[in-house]
């Protein structure tokens, strides 16, 4: 099912998921339910927190990007990363594994809104998958990006929190006027902070 995407200004983008005690039936319908309102929308991941869930659980799914490559490693050995496509990476632990590079990054919860963020050229992984399964690989390039970019998420932190301040300040105006128009909607659904 396509689930609403959460924009900047909802609460639930700010609070850190609860580790996921039990792979279960509701989080195999949540994972596919995530990866459903991912292509929806024609993203490359999504984290519990963009649909309103704080738990520990993304997805990521990079087979259709052909302009910025990823690598991904199993077991020592190179893997083409689109056999892997797409991801369910739940209760995940991310090792960086070089220098930072600079790229450009994008955000579901904040349309139309890029700049370049600073993030490990590769990482580690371990978590486990929708089955529960371990799952534990190194990866690069934009797997490594969209992994790190969700694995925030799913620590209540936004890709606006690693923005130069520089580049924060020239997109203030715009990211005003996405909080706003996301807490008018929150207060005619009930939903604003009392």
């Amino acid at each position: 099912m396509v689930l609403e995407i959460v924009k900047y200004g909802h609460p639930a983008l700010r609070q850190p998921g609860a580790p996921v005690s039990e792979v279960d039936e509701e989080i195999r319908r949540l994972a596919a339910d995530l990866l459903e309102t991912m292509h929806a929308a024609e993203g490359v991941g999504l984290a519990a927190q963009q649909v309103g869930r704080a738990l520990q659980i993304f997805v990521v799914d990079v087979s259709a990007v052909s302009d910025r490559p990823s690598t991904l490693e199993i077991g020592g050995q190179p893997v083409d990363p689109k056999s892997a496509m797409p991801m369910v990476l739940i209760n995940a632990e991310v090792t960086p594994l070089n220098d930072p590079v600079t790229g450009p990054e994008g955000c579901l919860s904040f349309p139309e809104i890029y700049a370049d963020i600073t993030r490990p050229e590769a990482v580690e992984v371990r978590a486990l998958d929708a089955q529960g399964r371990p799952v534990h690989f190194r990866c690069g390039g934009l797997l490594s990006k969209a992994i790190q970019h969700e694995l925030d998420h799913v620590r209540g932190i936004l890709f606006i929190d690693r923005m130069s301040a520089e580049t924060r300040r020239a997109l203030q105006p715009e990211l005003d006027a996405l909080m706003a128009r996301t807490k008018a909607e929150l207060a005619r659904a009930g939903l604003a902070r009392r």
